[in-house]
């Protein structure tokens, strides 16, 4: 029986087919959702909010296109992106978490984390970049930095993009063609099909370890792109609060966006 539901799920989240969405129709949505970010934008300057959005999900996930459509038309000033490389020898010398502070977001500022203090749950962990002790230390510590960062006013979500298997190879396969892509190829990529179950187990324990009541997991199926953007925009914009907002525009689908729950699984909602 989940088998099945795995199925329908499957088929529900394909990138064209029935469920691709048209290039107008896109740009007219997008174009809509974008102006409600920047009303968004306005408030955190004005109030002096901060807002820390994380992107998580495997190589070819989408991260990369998400925040650039949630960026597109934000203060380059005030909202930026944190793409951490591989730490320095002094950085793994010090407090794990001490080298994504000084990028948290100061009083009016949105910052996007692609990949974050998580990667030490998932690539870290699969390719054995850190020793298990430390792994551990991680899964026990991270509540309570996230706790403080929730605790500090601070506007924090988290967003893990679940691609399937298939999806993943065509796009490793696009990206590795394209002149355009190469500054994206990286050695890691071959080993993302191949280490697929040990990626997805690694996943999981993040989720079930870290999915906090104040920072829980949200989970996109991006297969389709086009649709993944629409309706991760969407969610957050739902779950914040700033003048002029037009809640007709927010709703979203929560059978492409949707908070974790053990229950996931048993209706075959996250990739295998």
């Amino acid at each position: 029986m989940v088998l099945c539901r795995w199925r329908f799920c499957l088929k529900n989240r394909s990138a064209g087919g029935a469920n691709a969405m048209d290039k107008k129709s896109y740009k007219q949505e997008l174009y809509a959702l974008q102006v409600e970010l920047v009303k968004f934008h306005k408030s955190v300057i004005g109030k002096g909010k901060k807002v820390c959005i994380l992107f998580e999900g495997r190589d070819a996930a989408g991260k990369d296109g998400t925040i650039k459509r949630f960026r597109e038309h934000l203060s380059p000033r005030e909202a930026r992106t944190v793409a951490l490389g591989a730490p320095s020898d002094r950085e793994k010398s010090a407090w794990y978490f001490q080298r994504f502070v000084p990028h948290l977001p100061v009083a009016g500022e949105i910052v996007f984390f692609n990949r974050s203090w998580y990667n030490r749950a998932g690539v870290e962990r699969v390719m054995h970049f850190c020793q298990e002790h430390e792994y551990l230390k991680f899964m026990d510590e991270v509540g309570n930095f996230e706790h403080l960062l929730t605790h500090a006013d601070l506007i924090f979500f988290k967003y893990y993009l679940d691609i399937s298997k298939q999806e993943q190879k065509s796009r490793l396969k696009a990206r590795k063609e394209s002149p355009l892509k190469q500054w994206k190829v990286s050695p890691i990529d071959e080993k993302a099909q191949t280490q697929w179950q040990s990626y997805s187990e690694a996943r999981d324990a993040m989720f079930v370890k870290t999915n906090f009541v104040f920072a829980p997991w949200y989970v996109v199926h991006c297969d389709n792109k086009k649709r993944t953007r629409i309706n991760v925009i969407k969610h957050f914009l739902s779950h914040v609060n700033y003048p002029g907002k037009k809640e007709e525009k927010l709703i979203y689908d929560p059978s492409i966006v949707f908070e974790f729950d053990p229950l996931c699984y048993e209706k075959g909602m996250i990739a295998p």
